[in-house]
């Protein structure tokens, strides 16, 4: 089974001779294989959690109130975000780290994929971080009805620093895309 080179990207040049030692430092980064590996076992572990939610959810829809309903549909919601932010570390990870997937024209190639490097895969991780933070802040505010009773989950300060938490979170991510910025414009402006 022969495979044809991509027309698009034209034929790979030959790899160059390294020496042994930057040869063992290239080498190096197969290290990572078992770290992706591990995520993969830890993005098992999420559909069980998924799974187990899901039938609670279903066995006990009848009995449960609307905003227990809600509750669980945000668990659920909270359970994918953090798959998806796995898919992103293992695939974009590897792809960036690690070795090329070698996916171009696989229909079910990711479209992010394709323009992904270490600095996209940062803000894509600090977006995903985000929306589960948000999540999290949600169910919190849905429960802030509860606060100042024996039902409260938690305490008004505890309701104060998950907001700060999360307010982290968003300068962060915007710190981390101002930084992308300028390092790109002033890579156009060397090129230029």
């Amino acid at each position: 089974m022969s495979v044809e080179p991509d027309p698009r990207i034209g034929p790979r040049p030959p790899s160059p001779q390294l020496g042994l030692l930057p040869t063992i430092i290239f080498g190096s980064r197969w290290l990572q294989m078992p770290l992706y590996l591990g995520l993969i076992v830890a993005q098992c572990v999420y559909i069980a959690l998924f799974l187990k939610e899901l039938w609670h959810l279903s066995w006990h829809a009848l009995d449960l109130t609307e905003h227990q309903i809600m509750m669980s549909v945000l668990a659920l919601i909270d359970v994918v975000m953090i798959s998806n932010l796995l898919v992103m570390v293992i695939i974009g990870g590897y792809e960036t780290f690690v070795s090329r997937l070698e996916l171009r024209g696989h229909p079910d190639e990711p479209e992010w994929l394709g323009h992904v490097n270490a600095s996209a895969l940062k803000i894509k991780l600090a977006m995903a971080i985000i929306g589960i933070s948000s999540i999290a802040l949600l169910r919190t505010f849905i429960e802030a009805g509860n606060l100042g009773s024996n039902r409260a989950g938690f305490t008004e300060t505890a309701v104060m620093w998950q907001v700060l938490i999360h307010l982290t979170f968003v300068v962060s991510a915007i710190g981390i895309a101002y930084v992308d910025k300028l390092s790109e414009s002033g890579m156009r402006k060397h090129a230029e």
